[in-house]
């Protein structure tokens, strides 16, 4: 899948996610402050910001629950394996939402990589030869409820709900 070039920069789209959400612990891995970041801490001094270095999380870390991980310029300094194991890891047990700004160029990674760890190619942005993009995931967007997935295409319909086998 193709993602355009977008007109925002990386900051513009990390400012928006972060008021989108507006997450009250969030998880930094990877690159220190950053301008989009800063300016969030100031409008909401209440958020709990967690910041760990590339590589696995610390065990204080890795116990908590986050409602977002940001992973920035973090990717391109770890092995691709570290990285998967990583970004698994977030997704499977401390945030229901991810976004993860990356190289690919720099990193080596593919799409498909981010597309086997369910992340999806959300913006592309380009400045000069170097092109990052972003990928994110939302455990609540991640998959829709199947229309088949109710009582009127049971065998039995009266019997929804009653009985637990």
């Amino acid at each position: 899948m193709n993602v355009a070039i977008s007109s925002r920069t990386p900051q513009q789209a990390l400012a928006a996610l972060l008021d989108r959400y507006a997450p009250a612990r969030l998880l930094l891995i990877g690159a220190s402050e950053f301008p989009a970041l800063s300016a969030f801490k100031e409008a909401h001094p209440d958020t709990v910001v967690a910041h760990a270095a590339p590589g696995a999380l610390p065990a204080d870390l890795a116990a908590q629950r986050f409602d977002l991980a940001l992973v920035v310029d973090c990717l391109e300094h770890l092995p691709k394996r570290d990285g998967l194991n990583l970004l698994g890891g977030i997704r499977n047990l401390n945030a229901s939402r991810i976004a993860a700004l990356a190289d690919l160029s720099a990193s080596g990674w593919q799409e498909t990589d981010f597309y086997s760890l369910a992340l999806q190619a959300s913006e592309r942005f380009q400045r000069d030869d170097q092109v990052l993009t972003l990928f994110t995931y939302d455990l609540l967007d991640y998959k829709q409820v199947p229309d088949w997935l109710n009582s009127r295409f049971w065998a039995n319909p009266e019997n929804f709900g009653k009985y637990w086998w």
